[in-house]
């Protein structure tokens, strides 16, 4: 039996962390409570924005296996809005069960924790 919270309880709490730290949160897409993979898509003041993926589980620590652990869906992180609206149209014709997080914050801060390859 896995330790990890459900996909529902994540994004509640997560949507409460964003707002405690001063930035703006919202849900955009709802997907399977129980195990529904995640996308934050963060958007900056300079109008671009980053998308974060949940991390494949190759890079999850067998120490804590009830992380949820995220990487930029792109190497430079923060591109242009269309090319991450995009993605994530392909991102739920691969996994209709895709929870959307929308995040605002000026300095583009995504408040969760990142996969180190």
């Amino acid at each position: 039996m896995s330790d990890r919270v459900t996909s529902d309880f994540w994004v509640s709490a997560y949507l409460r962390r964003v707002r405690i730290e001063g930035a703006f949160a919202v849900l955009r897409r709802r997907g399977s409570p129980e195990a529904g993979a995640i996308a934050v898509v963060v958007s900056r003041a300079d109008r671009l924005a980053g998308l974060f993926l949940q991390a494949p589980q190759s890079l999850f620590d067998e120490a804590k296996p009830g992380d949820r652990l995220f990487v930029p869906a792109y190497p430079e992180v923060f591109v242009e809005e269309q090319r991450v609206e995009d993605k994530l149209k392909r991102e739920i014709g691969f996994d209709p069960d895709l929870w959307i997080v929308d995040v605002e914050d000026r300095e583009g801060r995504s408040f969760l924790d990142l996969a180190t390859p």
